[in-house]
């Protein structure tokens, strides 16, 4: 178990226990906020005992870090899962044209096996009738089974048996990836939620510093610069409500 496993979870209860209305989704790449969070803990401890004497409890200074690397791994897991869900989509795009013309390829020897058996051929057309992907995987299953039963009938067209037993490895290895690209959406959004409730536990920690570095440094311009986001200062969209963290919150709050 990693160390930012260890972290994620010991923050777990505070960080599930934010409601779901007061949850913030990031409004810049994460890597930036995650980055930015870093340069306001080692900006921040330079100053800290002036921060102190406005009021800034030092144990949320120190918790920072921490609630950063919590942050991180929840993005990490968030992101993992995203990545796994596609590269299993980009994989079945790829994969299941050979899987259906497989399914296809047994269908064509076996009416032909069976062609003087009418209670076979009705089992393969039976077996034949849908065309969905569900339908292709469980195909593959039955045809392996019907073949299975009637080897002798099938070698006598030129069938290679070993077929069926490819067949029915597709149909398992489509299966375990057909479930993987389409993954429960529930479970995503789990994920999602969580990286999400993780970000808003930190974005607590760093608009508050940010709100005292602001305060205490107002008339110096050197030091107060390290209490807005440099992501969103270069971007001239924004308001200053999004560049200075008093104003945000006498607003009620930045994303």
């Amino acid at each position: 178990m990693s160390t930012e496993t260890i972290i994620l979870e010991q923050y777990l209860p505070a960080i599930t226990a934010i409601p779901i209305d007061k949850v913030h989704t990031p409004t810049m790449p994460m890597d930036t906020y995650l980055a930015e969070a870093g340069y306001l803990y080692h900006w921040a401890k330079e100053d800290l005992e002036e921060l102190k004497k406005a009021g800034l409890l030092a144990k949320l200074l120190e918790e920072l870090p921490y609630r950063r690397t919590a942050a991180a791994e929840a993005q990490a897991q968030w992101h993992n899962n995203m990545r796994k869900k596609e590269e299993a989509q980009a994989r079945w795009q790829l994969e299941s044209p050979e899987a259906f013309e497989l399914r296809d390829e047994l269908v064509h020897y076996m009416l032909f096996a069976f062609r003087n058996h009418e209670h076979l051929l009705n089992r393969v057309r039976s077996v034949n009738e849908g065309n969905s992907n569900a339908d292709m995987i469980q195909d593959l299953l039955n045809l392996v089974v019907i073949g299975r039963e009637n080897i002798e009938l099938l070698t006598q067209v030129g069938f290679d048996p070993e077929k069926l037993e490819f067949a029915a490895n597709v149909s398992q290895d489509m299966a375990d990836l057909h479930g993987a690209a389409t993954a429960d959406k529930g479970s995503m959004d789990k994920s999602k939620l969580l990286r999400d409730q993780a970000y808003t536990h930190l974005k607590e920690a760093v608009d508050t510093i940010r709100q005292y570095g602001q305060f205490v440094f107002w008339k110096t311009p050197d030091r107060r610069k390290g209490y807005a986001s440099e992501y969103l200062r270069k971007k001239p969209s924004k308001s200053n409500a999004d560049l200075n963290p008093i104003i945000a919150s006498a607003a009620g709050g930045t994303e």
